[in-house]
């Protein structure tokens, strides 16, 4: 026998010896609850969550503003009113804007779509949301609002889905949102 099986072999009969069954399985359940507790022990976290920015390591983005008041806010917040709907990372974050889609990535042929009503003239807007496509995910200005989200029963209104069918590549790197036009008033 080895020196190693020798070693355990001895190890275990005298915790055999020393407890009782009922006092290991107290051990056991009493670190198994322990361990379950760590998550929620306050932890300073790598990624903050404030202004709607992820990866929080330093990554400043400067404002971005299209400079016409009738399309107002910071189209690198999630808060941006063509928002409403967006599932992904913000393309005005990752060398893009809110409507283009940054160097080196195809904009994908196949939507989902939303209507968000802006601020600056209360009227709201049907709003394409494409996923850029080629390039592996930004990982910047993670934005998820399901405002209006459809189940998947209706693909065309659900933004869970990878849109990036129809391009070159299927490998997902950030969401647009392009203004289609004005929606029609409701009666």
């Amino acid at each position: 026998m080895s020196r190693l099986d020798k070693f355990s072999e001895t190890v275990t009969r005298q915790v055999a010896r020393a407890t009782s069954r009922r006092s290991l399985l107290t051990l056991i359940g009493g670190a198994i609850t322990g361990a379950a507790t760590l998550p929620v022990l306050p932890v300073a976290r790598a990624q903050t969550h404030g202004g709607g920015h992820g990866g929080g390591s330093g990554d400043h983005i400067a404002p971005q503003t299209t400079g016409n008041p009738q399309d107002p806010g910071d189209q690198t917040q999630c808060d941006y009113w063509r928002y409403c709907a967006i599932d992904g990372f913000l393309c005005s974050c990752c060398g893009g804007t809110a409507s283009t889609c940054p160097p080196g990535t195809e904009m994908s042929p196949i939507t989902w779509i939303g209507t968000c009503q802006n601020p600056a003239d209360n009227r709201a807007y049907i709003i394409s949301y494409n996923d850029c496509c080629g390039k592996s995910s930004c990982g910047r200005c993670l934005c998820n609002r399901n405002e209006r989200d459809r189940p998947m029963v209706r693909p065309q209104a659900n933004n869970d889905i990878n849109w990036c069918l129809g391009t070159s590549s299927a490998i997902y790197n950030c969401s647009t949102a392009v203004i289609l036009g004005v929606a029609l008033e409701q009666k």
